[in-house]
Order: C-alpha cells, then sequence, then structure tokens
C-alpha cells in the first residue's frame, strides 16, 4: 500500500510487535475465498497535473447558478453571498471551528456563535438560540423532541404546505422519539386555522412553514393561536430573509422558530452544507438540542464566553442528549452572521422586498395560470404551464434557463406545475428571458 508513508522497516517492526513473521501469517486465518490473490484491477495512477485536469474536466459537466439562469428554490435559494462572508470565514481561527469545550483556548469561536445567537434571537424575536443546527430539516425533528418533553404528549401536527423534505425527517424520527405524526392538508394554497384547531387537540407541537412550500403567506397569527388554544407548541419554520418584512415568529405567539439558514449567508453548494437555526422561549432553554454559548467573566473580571446550561454528556451519549446529531456547524452559521450583519435590518428589509417586487413583476410578464391566484406570496409562485413541467424543464434547461422545481414530485395533481422562485439576484431582464423560453418550449 504505497500510499501508506510506511518503510519496510516500519512493518517489519510491527509484525514482530504482534508476534507474527509476515502478511501473509498475519491473515492466515481467513479463509481463501475471501481473499484476493491479484492486484486491484484499477487504472494506473495519475500525476497531479493530470488528477487536477480530470477532476476539472468532471465539473465542468455540472450545472451551476454561474453557468445556467436558475429560478430554483423549495428551500434553496441562489441569493447574494457578499465577498466578506468568505474573507471572514477563511481566517484559521474561525475556518476548524470545533466544538469549543475548551473556554480557555476558543474565545474568538465562542464569541462569534454568542453573536450568532444573538443575531437568530433578534430575527425571529425569541429569547434563545442554539448554536445552530443540521440543516432547516433536522431542526424540526429537534423542536419536535423539545415539545414531546416539554407537554408529556406525542402527537405531532405538520401542514402539508410544509416543505416536503422537513416533513420526511419528521417523519423518519418519529418511530424513535415514540411520536405519531398527523398531516394537515392545505386548502387552495394554504392551511385552515379551524381545521389545524381539530388536528392540534391532545398535540405536542404544530408546525407550519411560513411562507409555506408555495410561496403562499400563511394566517400565521392564526396558526399559531390554533396551537396554543389546545395547549400544543406552535412552530414556525420561517425563511430568515423572509423576516426582513414579515412579522417574527415570537411576535404572533409561537414557542419555537426553526428553519434552514443557507439562503442566509451561504452558497448553494449543490445542496450543502448548510446550517438550520432553532430558537425558542427561554422556558425551553434546558431541553434545546445542540450548544448554547453564554457570556461570563473570567478570574480578572474581564468579559468570556463559555458553553452553558448543558454538561457535554448531553450532546455525546444516546441516554442524555437531546439531540445525537453531533455535526459542528458553526463555519455555516458564521457565514449567516456575517452576512446579517453585514446586512443589517435595513439591509434584510430591501432584500425582502426586492425579492417580493422581482416575484411580482414575473407573475405578470409570465402572464400565465397562477395555482393559486388568490393568495399572497412572498418570494416564489406556482404556476401552470399546460404540459408535463418535468418536460418543460428539460426543455429549457437546454436553452440554458432552469424554470423552476416541479411541484409534482411531491403534490399529487400538479404534474403541470412549476413552482418559480425570485430572489434579489434575478433581474426584470432575466425574467423576460424566462417568458420567451417557456413561449419557445410551448409551456
Amino acid at each position: 500500500m504505497s500510499y501508506l508513508a510506511l518503510t519496510d522497516a516500519d512493518r517489519e517492526a510491527m509484525l514482530e510487535a504482534i508476534g507474527v513473521t509476515s502478511i501473509e501469517e498475519l491473515f492466515a486465518d481467513l479463509p481463501a475465498g475471501v481473499r484476493l490473490d491479484r492486484e486491484l484491477d484499477v487504472e494506473p495512477a495519475l500525476t497531479e497535473q493530470e488528477l487536477t485536469a480530470y477532476f476539472e474536466a468532471l465539473a465542468r459537466e455540472n450545472a451551476d447558478v454561474g453557468t445556467e439562469l436558475s429560478f430554483l428554490g423549495a428551500g434553496m435559494y441562489d441569493h447574494y453571498v457578499p465577498a466578506i462572508v468568505d474573507a471572514v470565514l477563511q481566517r484559521g481561527e474561525l475556518l476548524t471551528a470545533y466544538t469549543p469545550y475548551q473556554p480557555e483556548l476558543s474565545q474568538g469561536v465562542l464569541q462569534a456563535i454568542f453573536e450568532y445567537q444573538t443575531a437568530i434571537c433578534e430575527l425571529t424575536g425569541m429569547d434563545v438560540s442554539n448554536a445552530s443546527g443540521y440543516d432547516g430539516t433536522t431542526v424540526a425533528a429537534d423542536a419536535c423532541f423539545v415539545a414531546k418533553h416539554a407537554t408529556g404528549r406525542s402527537k405531532v401536527v405538520v401542514t402539508e404546505a410544509t416543505n416536503p423534505q422537513v416533513r420526511q425527517v419528521v417523519k423518519t424520527y418519529a418511530p424513535g422519539f415514540g411520536l405519531e405524526v398527523v398531516e394537515v392538508p392545505h386548502r387552495g394554497g394554504s392551511t385552515d386555522p379551524d381545521e389545524l384547531a381539530g388536528a392540534a387537540q391532545g398535540a405536542a407541537c404544530v408546525i407550519f412553514q411560513h411562507p409555506n412550500f408555495f410561496g403562499v403567506l400563511e394566517p400565521a397569527p392564526d396558526l399559531a393561536s390554533a396551537a396554543n388554544e389546545a395547549e400544543a407548541l406552535a412552530v414556525a419554520h420561517v425563511d430568515p430573509i423572509s423576516l426582513g418584512v414579515l412579522e417574527a415568529p415570537g411576535a404572533y405567539g409561537c414557542a419555537i422558530a426553526i428553519g434552514e439558514g443557507q439562503g442566509a449567508g451561504n452558497p448553494l453548494s449543490y445542496g450543502g452544507p448548510h446550517y438550520g437555526f432553532l430558537a425558542a422561549r427561554s422556558e425551553f432553554i434546558r431541553r434545546m438540542p445542540g450548544r448554547i454559548v453564554g457570556e461570563t467573566t473570567d478570574t480578572a473580571g474581564e468579559r468570556g464566553y463559555v458553553l452553558t446550561l448543558q454538561t457535554r454528556e448531553q450532546h455525546i451519549r444516546r441516554e442524555k442528549a437531546t439531540s445525537n446529531i453531533t455535526t459542528n456547524q458553526t463555519l455555516l452559521a458564521l457565514g449567516g452572521l456575517v452576512y446579517l450583519s453585514w446586512l443589517g435590518p435595513e439591509g434584510l428589509r430591501e432584500v425582502g422586498e426586492a425579492c417580493s417586487a422581482l416575484a411580482g413583476y414575473a407573475k405578470k410578464r409570465l402572464g400565465r395560470e397562477l395555482v393559486f391566484a388568490d393568495k399572497p406570496t412572498f418570494k416564489e409562485f406556482a404556476v401552470r404551464v399546460g404540459r408535463p413541467a418535468q418536460e418543460v424543464v428539460r426543455e429549457a434547461r437546454a436553452r440554458g434557463v432552469h424554470p423552476g422545481y416541479v411541484l409534482g414530485r411531491d403534490y399529487s395533481g400538479m404534474d403541470d406545475v412549476l413552482l418559480v422562485a425570485l430572489t434579489e439576484k434575478r433581474t426584470p431582464d432575466e425574467i423576460d428571458r424566462l417568458g420567451r423560453v417557456l413561449d419557445e418550449v410551448g409551456a
């Protein structure tokens, strides 16, 4: 095995230490039928230059938002990521942001996490945030676990208009948590609060997405009220970019706010890695998953930061853990902090307004049937294209445009429906190009 930096002398010393004289003797107890008696059938080794050229050629086969005009959304968005984000993330003291269990060595990372938690609390209107989650789906499962222990109930209600991947992850975790999952169907693109109120009886929590998966604004205060009246925890799954123009979940009665942070400071990266966020009222602080950083003073009376309110066992021992995902997303969450700090409240509002205005222009310019025409939307909307949407996507992509997400993948009766997303990076000219391409492919 030439890729291991071992000499013949090293191998001889190891064999002597374990009391055998050769590699053959070491594996003598393995039956001949499971041993490979020949060299591996692999291609000859490449030089570094050849290997670089090979992977560059593979990379060119991918389409990205720099080479293909994209109107894809459905949970992952092509928002602008300023250069300052990567400049900060590339700093050595932050780039390898392992869990900072030793505060005397980790004040920079700990302060960054503390500031991130502060930003998420300000954004969501909540009292406390953890140090980030794995992504926007697993934080939903985490919220269910918090709700179960806080209420002693085992039923979870999720609206059908919540991201299908979020719903699927909740259903995957449910058997292990001992949970029953009940879905409330959408009615014309949004959720009926009265129907939700009936399902919420005896539930630990109610999860709804706002804006929902169709881009429609839910009657969020009414949904939260329905959950609260049933003594279930109201959990809002929110787009951080929308909170520049929409009310914070904490302001309309939610107990927990969760979401996918990718759109705020992370590139698409072919689907990951990204970070999820989870914030809650202070009464749930000891049940929250992941890490929490607090502010304190050191022996000299100077301000300092430490992991607080949780033992390390809560992160790593199955029977003690509030979450068994120990992957640390701090670096990605720090990107979110830099982005939100760079924008500020006014900048975040301007981004949200730009997305909404572009979506409004696109609805008019495309001139096609809106599936939920009577419902207000934020930056996404569903449109019928008059033929199988998968075919439209394929033909439009051949023209260098990805027109949107095929809703028929997740919802019956929507095989001819595209979910079109507009971020502040799209322009009216690009929307006009989308309209022309849809005309060309007969959509």
